[in-house]
Formats: structure tokens, C-alpha cells, sequence
């Protein structure tokens, strides 16, 4: 147990502490006791600063006395509580001075002083009136708001007495036994153990954060770093002192906000991330601190993810930036506005950490080749080469050529990253030596004695989802092979399942075409929210074009809806989705307004005022054609409900007894 000092406002409280530490004594039960002082209250907070000079851990006292240390110190203070007994002798004691039936009996001090006494007029047939004071000074005026209130005794402190004696009006001070100074013991040794196991814990957590193999940070409840260990501070190149105190969002600023602050408030299971930090790649765990359910704070770990080069790598390094083999890309540069590529990109940083394949799969124009040079580029092995290959019109022998030949990827690749991009079209002698490569570090020649070791790691793309499962089902791709791929898969959402990364790409586009001709065109809102609800199936390839196309062209500067239409129709006449690409927009205030006022008139008038009305009844009618008038096809073709193909074809007269 730490020293302790006693400071009290009477004598006969400090022979109370003498006694009950004689008998503690006498059952093996020591305390090292520093200051035993009676002080005066205006004195008590520079008594208290002394004895914590002097090595105090703790302090016992009493009442304002007790309150003003807790205010003014930052050492844990034990407060001594006049017990119900002691109450009751002193109520007992006031009722034999007055000799009166029902007295009322006032106790002034502070609050902390007293035990509960809610049933004491009822058990001893007395009227209780309680005075309690903020702070010393308020000790004498409260006093007399008792004596206005006519009380018959005064129960309180050395303040409290001398006022009443004052007013003539019989007191007794409130003195304690050695019950409450027994109880402040108890309630001592109790701080004293969970001091001890704090201290403990403290001990153990610093050992472990020096210790740890990993770079730690411990943060408090509020999202604040606590402190960090010694490979810590290496890692971010800051010291501790220097740390302490800091957000942890602002220390990693790659660190997922949202998330952590979700963990912080709400605690689960944590997540993991890759960030870089001070130039370093590293694999971040972070899981919140529960005690009894609820978050007390985080734990941060880091690993780092890369070596140091030796000579012969980096001269190795400025051969392959001499020879073109080096991937640009990295995740920074891929738009991550919308949920969707937030997601895709979180996996994407998880797989770089992997030396196994990765299988991206994305439709044309959705950044696939950027995102595996990403990949590359926060992985271990982004300090060597990477070579990217299409396998889309080669034939069997040009794609081994490219690959697995002397100069081919593999070979020059060794160490690195190897892209092989549509991954489909691989011809199956050559999906053979990739999985060679993949399982046995083997680069196939044509001849067995020509087989030469090639460490690489593969990252396969194929042109759209479902492409791979599709040849294995037709007997064109191996399956051992995709199931080697597929382990760790991703998928690029297309730009119309990520709105925001949409509109911000359509902003960024137009900008720079502006720029780049030295002119001023503006999307009207309209315009705007048509090419937002296009479904723009060529990605980003098509958005580029269309807008150097829509720039070029344009006559005015503001670029209105029934522009944008025409070039979309002149440049994709034959996409289905021409036409439909507002349904999303205007459905369900469409369909409100048919239900709520009948109007059928008012509802063809709209139709006819429609800029893409005559090429939606065009579309409409061939796709009811082509599928014999099934609605539960056409709907489907056109990419919108039965519904709203029932309100069209109501629109446009188009019904399936009409139809050919």
C-alpha cells in the first residue's frame, strides 16, 4: 500500500486513526502512514501539496476540507463519511438537550459529510432539516439560514457551531467515532489495490509496447493518442512526447475516419488496413479496449511491409526505370468518392500485403490496369519490375512469346509484378505454365531443359465479371486455375454504381477539355443529371471521348440536355439504355402523379414534351418485338420494372395484340 496522510479538523479524529492502526497492526495489517495532522480549512490545500512533497500517495480527510483537496490536487482523496450510527448518537444526544417533543433539528456542512438519513424523522420523531454549503466561505451564511428558520439545534462543524452560539441557539459539533474513520481505512485499502493494479497493468503495457515487434499506439476514449512505443516513433519519425496527446486520425490521416470513429463509439471487431506512413508501407490492425461492454480506447499496430534495397537492387531498380518495366499507378490516384470504390479499394490494399494472385475483374474502362500498378505499388515487391501483357488477339505462340520467353514478362519481371490482362483469352497451353509459375516458381520454356526459375507475382484481370466462370463452364479456362485466381478476387464497380466518383470524373473531364481548347462550356442541371443516369457502359474510355467530342463540337456555352441527347444518340444509336437512362430520376415522381390524379391526358402531354420520347417508343417497340410481347423480357431488357413497361406501353398504344 502507498504512504498515506491523514488530515483532519479535530484531535479526537486522529486518536480514532491511532487506535484502529493499532489494532490493523495487530492482524499483520500495515500502513505507512505520512502526515497525521489536525489543519485548519483554509490551510488544507497547502497541508495536502506538503504531504504529496513528502512521498503521500493518498489522503484521508473529511468534508469541505476533503473537497477542497480533490479540487485543488490530482492525488486520490479518501473521504470520511459520518456513519448512520454516529448520526443517531448525535440526533439521540440533541433530543436530551431539548427535552422536547418533535424538535427540529438542522445539520449544516457539505454534502460529502453525511451518511443517507431520509427516515430519520419517522424513527427517531424528529424533524430533520439539512443545510449544505458549496465552500467554506458559504459555511456561516448557511448556518443562518438556519437560524431564520427558527431551528431549535444545530448539528455541524466547528463554522457551523460558533454560529449558533452566536444566535443562542444550542448546538453539538459533528463529531465522529471511529466507525467512519474505519470505514475511510477499508475504503483506503480498496484505491490502494486498484492503484496497484493499475500500476501493474501500466508496467505490463509498457513492457509489451517496448517489446512488440510492431510499432503500437494506445488511444483513449476520445480518439487521442496515450502513448506509442519505441518502433513507433521510428515509424512515423516522431517522438513520443512529441505524439502524446495528438488525434490518431490526424497522426494517420489514411486511417479510415469514419471507421475508426464507428469503432470508438461503437466497438465490434476492429478492421485492418494499409496505410503509408513516412514513406513506409505498413499493415495497420486497430481494435478497440472494452471494459465491461463498453469502448474505453483503441489499440493501433503496425507492421512494416518493406526491406531495405542492397546495392545490387537498387542498381537492378534504375534498370528496369531505364527499361519501361515500372508501375505509375497508385491508390491515390483512383477516385474513391462513392461506398462502392471505397470498398473496392479497401480489399484491393488488403490483397497487396498478399504474395498470392490477384483476379480484378471490371468491365472495359474501369481502371483495371491502374489498379493492379496500385496494387503492385503498395506491395513488397514495388521496388521491381512490372510488366503488363494482353492476351486478347495473340495467338498461343505470341502470347508465350510475351510471357514465358528469355526476354518475355516473366523473366524480366523476376523479383516483381506481372499483369496479364484479359485473362480469358489465354490459350490453354499457356493458362498450364501460368499455374506453373504460380505454384512451383517455374518459367516454362518449350523445351523441359529450358524451365528456369522466375519468382513473380500474377495479377489477372478479365474484361467482365462472370468472364471466367463462363469459359471454365465451357471447357476453355482451367479450373484448377481459377480457382487459384478467384481466392483473392476484386471487382470494379462499374462508374453507374458509383454516382459520386461519376459526377466528380464528368467535372474533371470537361475542366481540363476546357483548358486543354482555351474555352468556357457549362452542363445546365439538366444535362448534368442525364449523363449521371447514362449507364455509360464503356466507363471511363466512353466518358473521355463523349466530353472531347461534346467540347469540340460545342457552339454555345452552356450545354443543355437536348445537346448532350443528340450527340448520345449520334454517337451509341444502338445502346438499349439510350432513352431510359432518366428512369431512375423521374419513376417515382411519375408514377405519384398518375396515381394521385388520374391524369392520363397530362401524363401523354409529358411523354410528348420528352426530348428522347420518340426513341424510347422506338426501343420500346422493337424490344416488345423481339421477345413476342413478354413483358417479364422486355422489362428486363430494358433494364425497368413491369410497372413502368405497363404505363409505356399504355403511353405509346403499344400493347401485345398489337404487336407482330
Amino acid at each position: 500500500m502507498g504512504k498515506v496522510a491523514i488530515l483532519v479538523p479535530r484531535e479526537e479524529m486522529l486518536y480514532h486513526a491511532h487506535n484502529i492502526l493499532q489494532e490493523k497492526s495487530k492482524h499483520k495489517q500495515h500502513y505507512e502512514i505520512g502526515d497525521m495532522k489536525v489543519v485548519r480549512t483554509k490551510n488544507v490545500v497547502m497541508e495536502a501539496r506538503e504531504s504529496i512533497a513528502r512521498g503521500a500517495s493518498m489522503i484521508i480527510a473529511r468534508g469541505l476540507q476533503a473537497s477542497l483537496i480533490k479540487q485543488y490536487t490530482d492525488i486520490p482523496v479518501i473521504e470520511i463519511v459520518i456513519t448512520a450510527q454516529e448520526m443517531a448518537l448525535l440526533v439521540v444526544k440533541a433530543k436530551q438537550i431539548l427535552k422536547k417533543e418533535n424538535p427540529v433539528i438542522a445539520v449544516v456542512g457539505s454534502q460529502n459529510m453525511f451518511c443517507d438519513m431520509s427516515y430519520f424523522d419517522s424513527i427517531y420523531a424528529i424533524e430533520l432539516r439539512t443545510f449544505y454549503a458549496e465552500n467554506n466561505e458559504d459555511l456561516r451564511i448557511t448556518t443562518m439560514r438556519a437560524v431564520e428558520e427558527k431551528v431549535d439545534l444545530i448539528i455541524g462543524g466547528d463554522v457551523a457551531v460558533e454560529t449558533a452560539a452566536q444566535a443562542g441557539i444550542p448546538s453539538l459539533f459533528l463529531s465522529n467515532t471511529e466507525d467512519s474513520i474505519r470505514n475511510a481505512f477499508s475504503m483506503a485499502d480498496s484505491v490502494s489495490y486498484a492503484m496497484e493494479v493499475e500500476k501493474k497493468n501500466a508496467a505490463q503495457m509498457e513492457t509489451l509496447l517496448d517489446y512488440s515487434f510492431g510499432g503500437v499506439v494506445n488511444v483513449d476514449g476520445k480518439g487521442k493518442i496515450i502513448t506509442v512505443n519505441p518502433l513507433m516513433e521510428g515509424i512515423l519519425g516522431q517522438s513520443r512526447k512529441k505524439l502524446t496527446g495528438s488525434l490518431l486520425t490526424e497522426v494517420f490521416p489514411d486511417l479510415d475516419r469514419v471507421r475508426t470513429e464507428r469503432v470508438l463509439s461503437q466497438g465490434g471487431d476492429g478492421f485492418s488496413a494499409f496505410l503509408m506512413v513516412n514513406g513506409t508501407s505498413v499493415l495497420a490492425m486497430l481494435a478497440p479496449v472494452l471494459i465491461e461492454g463498453r469502448v474505453d480506447g483503441l489499440i493501433l499496430t503496425c507492421h512494416k511491409m518493406r526491406k531495405k534495397l542492397s546495392t545490387e537492387q537498387k542498381e537492378a531498380q534504375k534498370h528496369r526505370t531505364a527499361s519501361g518495366l515500372v508501375a505509375l499507378g497508385r491508390f491515390e490516384d483512383i477516385s474513391q468518392l462513392s461506398s462502392a470504390m471505397q470498398d473496392c479499394i479497401h480489399l484491393a490494399k488488403l490483397f497487396s500485403l498478399s504474395d498470392f494472385p490477384v483476379l480484378i475483374e471490371g468491365e472495359a474502362g474501369t481502371q483495371k490496369r491502374l489498379l493492379a500498378q496500385s496494387i503492385h505499388n503498395a506491395s513488397v515487391r514495388s521496388r521491381n519490375a512490372f510488366a503488363d501483357i494482353s492476351c486478347r488477339g495473340l495467338s498461343e505462340g505470341e502470347q508465350f512469346s510475351l510471357l514465358f520467353d528469355e526476354k518475355g514478362a516473366a523473366m524480366q519481371a523476376d523479383g516483381g509484378t506481372i499483369f496479364v490482362e484479359d485473362g480469358e483469352y489465354l490459350h490453354p497451353a499457356n493458362q498450364y505454365r501460368i499455374l506453373q509459375l504460380l505454384r512451383y516458381k517455374i518459367c516454362c520454356g518449350k523445351e523441359l531443359q529450358r524451365n528456369k526459375h522466375a519468382d513473380v507475382r500474377v495479377i489477372f484481370s478479365v474484361s467482365h465479371p462472370g468472364n471466367l466462370e463462363r469459359a471454365v463452364e465451357e471447357g476453355v479456362f482451367r479450373r484448377d486455375l481459377y480457382y487459384m485466381l478467384k481466392g483473392l478476387s476484386v471487382r470494379i464497380p462499374p462508374l453507374r454504381e458509383c454516382r459520386e466518383d461519376l459526377e466528380w470524373l464528368l467535372e474533371k473531364i470537361i475542366r481540363d477539355c476546357c483548358e486543354r481548347f482555351d474555352r468556357y462550356h457549362a452542363l445546365t442541371r439538366e444535362a448534368t443529371e442525364l449523363l449521371l443516369n447514362y449507364p455509360w457502359p464503356g466507363n471511363g474510355y466512353q466518358i473521355e471521348n463523349f466530353c472531347e467530342r461534346l467540347i469540340l463540337t460545342a457552339s454555345k456555352r452552356l450545354l443543355d440536355e437536348k445537346l448532350v441527347l443528340r450527340l448520345l444518340k449520334e454517337l451509341f444509336e444502338n445502346s438499349t439504355s439510350l432513352g431510359f437512362s432518366r428512369e431512375s430520376v423521374h419513376t417515382e415522381t411519375e408514377k405519384e402523379d398518375t396515381v394521385k390524379t388520374g391524369h392520363a391526358v397530362q401524363e401523354k402531354s409529358d411523354a410528348e414534351s420528352e426530348p428522347w420520347a420518340d426513341e424510347r417508343e422506338e426501343l420500346l417497340a422493337k424490344a416488345l418485338k423481339k421477345y413476342g410481347g413478354n413483358r417479364k423480357k422486355t422489362a428486363q431488357e430494358l433494364g425497368i420494372s413491369k410497372s413502368t413497361l405497363w404505363r409505356w406501353m399504355k403511353r405509346y398504344g403499344l400493347f401485345e395484340e398489337n404487336m407482330i
